[in-house]
């Protein structure tokens, strides 16, 4: 099943998402009449890896890490599909990263990894936006827009696996599979839940494949996961 959260005039709302219509408490809603779509979840605080696929380590000349590789997004960071990213002031080198997510339901701590499916609310796709020529991760990472995610939560989704592709102006730009991961999401969920207790609405991102590149505004990125869905933005002139 698909869940999506919906911005309307008079409030957010979600439900049950199915061929463009949501499906909430209250009745339904048609996405792009009675408003656009929000991130699918609320998180606290966005957990991401980094250096989890061997392609993206030889890559970027990244040492193999021994555990999950992990940073911080805060809520500020998030946008919606098909909401347009700025391009941000600070940077000349701007790049997008596709990855798969997943949602935690629950407040819970200290995961085993088979307990990890019973957490998940859902799984979703985020844009890890990295102004790549500043100064540490945080600088780099965690600005404004900075975390697409969306379209929707797929609740319903074995995430070992499944193929992904990354469009940018209609060029493959990525291509991969999630069995390539060094750590699975079941792995790295476990492991950060012995470092942090999640919060209901959080999210974890696992990490690119190899190929982040750069962006320029006019763009238009496009990252599919097989089982998930399609997040599409558009890079846009801040100054506009």
């Amino acid at each position: 099943m698909r869940i999506a959260r919906l911005a309307t005039p008079d409030g957010p709302v979600a439900g049950r998402y199915e061929d463009g219509v949501i499906h909430a408490d209250d009745g339904e809603y048609e996405v792009g009449i009675d408003g656009s779509l929000l991130p699918p979840s609320v998180p606290d605080v966005l957990y991401c890896v980094g250096r989890n696929y061997t392609a993206t380590l030889e890559q970027m000349a990244y040492e193999r890490p021994d555990e999950p590789d992990f940073f911080i997004k805060p809520p500020t960071a998030l946008l919606g599909h098909e909401q347009p990213i700025p391009y941000p002031s600070f940077t000349d080198e701007l790049t997008y990263a596709g990855e798969l997510a997943a949602v935690i339901d629950v407040r819970c701590r200290n995961l085993e990894p088979s307990e990890v499916n019973d957490v998940v609310r859902g799984y979703t796709i985020m844009n890890d936006m990295d102004a790549l020529d500043q100064a540490g991760r945080s600088a780099r990472k965690a600005f404004d827009n900075s975390g697409p995610l969306g379209p929707w939560l797929e609740t319903d989704l074995d995430p070992t696996g499944i193929d992904m592709w990354t469009d940018v102006a209609g060029e493959r730009r990525q291509e991969a599979n999630t069995e390539l991961m060094l750590f699975d999401p079941y792995e790295i969920i476990s492991h950060l839940s012995e470092r942090v207790t999640f919060e209901p609405g959080d999210v974890v991102a696992f990490g690119s494949p190899a190929n982040p590149g750069l962006v320029e505004p006019g763009d238009t990125v496009e990252i599919t996961y097989e089982g998930v869905g399609t997040l599409r933005n558009t890079v846009v002139d801040s100054s506009e």
